[in-house]
């Protein structure tokens, strides 16, 4: 079985590669899932439908296929439960306040730093000089970004202290969950177990709902097609890039995993310049690279 094999490298040279390999797939994947979620839609709404989908797509697995959580998981699941609904109602009071080109990069940017400290208090996790060096230069490029993007963007410029107060908050609680998934994943024999429950609970038990009331008290809702069809992709999306980084963590360090999957922000620019065909110029270009070299100096660094 995967989870046999998975369990069999944890602590291996080869459990470092993959876990590698797992938090930019993880950082390409959430830079996607991000844009879903402030996209066209009320950002509520595309988590609504999101959430419903992942749900709905991992109850069969949790009730049927992964063996069931020890009786230790079910204190834990709650705890993540309540964890994840303070991060979704930060995420969306800051996405509907700031531009998204502006709230995001300080929401990545917050987040590992407090991951690592985080990591460190709950596994005795040390980063040496060499990768709180890779820490900084990586958090340069990333709050050099929202700066950036702050001196240039008109739109929701007077809610825009509020918008920020609210992604250091979200940052924070991206750092506390990811710490305590890292927890309750390495806390059940089986990783999947924790991840198939983790979806069925996150995703049917509180935003559908918030997302249901407000979608019966707009005045003109948008249609319910194309909603669902960005919460499928969205679903699927969630699955690959949050169960990535989640597998990382069990198989490797949680603040390393945590500060790799901040080069999401690398990968927005990117799809950004590629497929949206936006302008880069030689500032944006020159903040990408400090990123990518941070996370370089952080892995050679351990």
């Amino acid at each position: 079985m995967i989870s046999d094999w998975l369990m069999s490298i944890e602590g291996t040279d080869a459990g470092h590669k993959l876990a590698l390999l797992l938090a930019l797939s993880a950082a390409f994947l959430h830079a996607i899932f991000g844009a879903l979620q402030k996209g066209r839609h009320d950002p509520w709404l595309s988590r609504g439908a999101i959430d419903l989908s992942y749900g709905l797509m991992a109850a069969p697995f949790a009730l049927f296929v992964v063996p069931w959580p020890e009786p230790h998981m079910w204190p834990i699941f709650v705890g993540v439960y309540f964890i994840h609904i303070g991060y979704k109602v930060l995420q969306a009071m800051t996405y509907t306040r700031g531009a998204y080109t502006v709230v995001y990069p300080v929401v990545r940017g917050t987040g590992p730093l407090f991951a690592v400290i985080g990591a460190g208090i709950v596994f005795g996790e040390s980063f040496t000089w060499v990768q709180w060096l890779g820490v900084a230069v990586l958090l340069t490029g990333i709050f050099g970004f929202a700066i950036y993007n702050l001196r240039t963007i008109t739109v929701d410029r007077d809610t825009l202290g509020p918008a920020l107060g609210f992604a250091v908050a979200t940052g924070l609680f991206v750092a506390l969950y990811t710490t305590y998934d890292a927890y309750g994943i390495r806390s059940t024999a089986d990783p999947f177990t924790f991840l198939a429950w983790f979806f069925f609970i996150d995703g049917l038990f509180f935003t559908p709902f918030v997302a249901a009331y407000r979608y019966r008290r707009m005045a003109n809702p948008p249609e319910l097609g194309p909603l669902m069809a960005r919460g499928f992709v969205g679903g699927i999306i969630a699955f690959l890039s949050f169960g990535s980084i989640m597998v990382a963590t069990r198989l490797d360090d949680v603040g390393e995993a945590a500060v790799l999957r901040e080069t999401s922000t690398v990968f927005a620019a990117l799809i950004g310049w590629l497929v949206l065909k936006e302008t880069v110029g030689p500032r944006r270009l020159a903040l990408m690279a400090l990123i990518a070299a941070g996370a370089v100096i952080v892995e050679m660094g351990g």
